[in-house]
């Protein structure tokens, strides 16, 4: 591969981090005001995506959207920090992020309201997945935050970065204390804005650094 367009790849890669975020923030946003009927926020982000809500799509391309640029500022993120023996473990996690958004939105939930009695194998499926990309976006500031602290030029960001995860855990706490109470999907719609901040916040900085960083 020519070195231009090795340049060309890794722009992208970092690009992806904006416009993962941006897709899915719109998703969620015109797929609440197209639930005629229902307050915008009551419905949860996953419920947007299930067979009975309105255009399901918008939300579907999303999580896909969001996922596959997710694994994408993964391997952007482990090539500026020097590559698998000296970037550790965060950038893996964000690509698990990734990963698991993409099946979150695949494993898609029974219906758009949270309804008791039974569900199907998929939609518990989606559940176990939900919690797992929930710890995982916690996880990955943290590890980011202390990885960023040993880089010449991005130490300032790992007390951003830990105030970005303990706001993410704290309103994930709240959220899951109750999920059927009213504020649940304004407190969900939190929770998952605060780490796509910081998501794009750290792609938009990458596009202007070097292709890689210094490492310690």
């Amino acid at each position: 591969m020519t070195e231009p367009r090795r340049k060309r790849i890794n722009l992208g890669k970092r690009a992806a981090g904006i416009a993962g975020p941006a897709v899915f923030t719109g998703a969620w946003i015109a797929g609440s005001l197209r639930q005629t009927g229902h307050p915008a926020a009551e419905i949860q982000l996953s419920g947007l995506a299930a067979p009975d809500a309105r255009d399901p799509w918008i939300m579907l391309t999303g999580f896909l959207v969001l996922g596959g640029c997710t694994v994408a500022l993964g391997a952007a993120l482990n090539d500026a920090l020097g590559g698998r023996d000296h970037a550790g473990l965060a950038p893996r996690l964000v690509q698990g992020a990734g990963v698991l958004t993409v099946a979150a939105g695949l494993l898609r939930r029974d219906h758009m309201l949270l309804t008791p009695g039974s569900v199907s194998w998929h939609n518990h499926a989606h559940d176990v997945v939900s919690a797992m990309l929930y710890a995982d976006l916690v996880l990955a500031q943290v590890l980011l935050a202390a990885r960023f602290g040993r880089e010449p030029g991005w130490e300032q960001w790992r007390p951003w970065l830990l105030a970005s995860a303990t706001a993410t855990a704290a309103v994930l706490i709240a959220f899951a204390s109750d999920t059927s109470a009213p504020p649940a999907g304004i407190l969900q719609r939190v929770a998952v804005t605060i780490p796509l901040a910081a998501m794009t916040a750290i792609a938009a900085r990458l596009l202007r650094t070097p292709a890689r960083m210094h490492w310690p």
